[in-house]
């Protein structure tokens, strides 16, 4: 009899070292997948902060170029460098997306000023240029696309259970989305 309690004890403390071994594997395991999806979203954000000096890098270029043609256009290009500082100083995604946003905006109104001058499209400096500031925006398009995605599957990971409850001690909590402002989504007007 003393013989079957010790095997059924032993069984007992076998198969809760096996249980309890499992959520060990299965927290660390958890744990671990959170902190890399956390990493991915630095990554990520690293490569829009990338861009947007690229871009920051670009403009005063392209805006030295536009001048040569249209000197007398001073407002757009205040409100460009504006743009750039406000951009420059962002610390925060919210700040970022709120400069980006901005720049886009003083972008456009360069744009329609471009439109203004035929001489200056066919400019080669300028359509380099151009080429340019279009291939960064592209990067910062996909730059943001990896971003976003990045977050979302980080954002479900610590909502859905049972990740939740390892977020939860880790401190986990969503991350903001870089979104756009919905002026941004507007086509500017071009008159001639």
């Amino acid at each position: 009899m003393k013989v079957f309690i010790i095997a059924i004890i032993l069984s007992l403390l076998f198969v809760g070292l096996l249980v309890a071994g499992g959520i060990g594997i299965w927290y660390v395991s958890t744990r671990n997948n959170l902190i890399k999806l956390d990493e991915t979203i630095n990554q990520s954000m690293a490569e829009i902060d990338n861009q947007l000096q690229r871009r920051s890098d670009l403009i005063p270029n392209f805006v030295n170029t536009v001048k040569g043609y249209a000197a007398h256009e001073q407002q757009v290009y205040s409100d460009i460098a504006d743009a750039r500082s406000r951009l420059a100083g962002a610390n925060t995604v919210q700040e970022k997306a709120a400069g980006y946003n901005d720049m886009q905006s003083a972008l456009a109104r360069l744009l329609v000023v471009v439109e203004q001058y035929p001489d200056l499209k066919a400019n080669q400096n300028f359509i380099a240029l151009q080429d340019e500031l279009a291939g960064t925006e592209n990067r910062l398009a996909v730059a943001r696309k990896r971003y976003n995605d990045s977050i979302t599957s980080f954002n479900v990971r610590i909502r859905q259970f049972p990740g939740s409850l390892v977020a939860g001690r880790m401190g986990f909590v969503p991350h903001a989305y870089f979104e756009i402002a919905e002026t941004a989504r507007q086509v500017p007007t071009v008159q001639f």
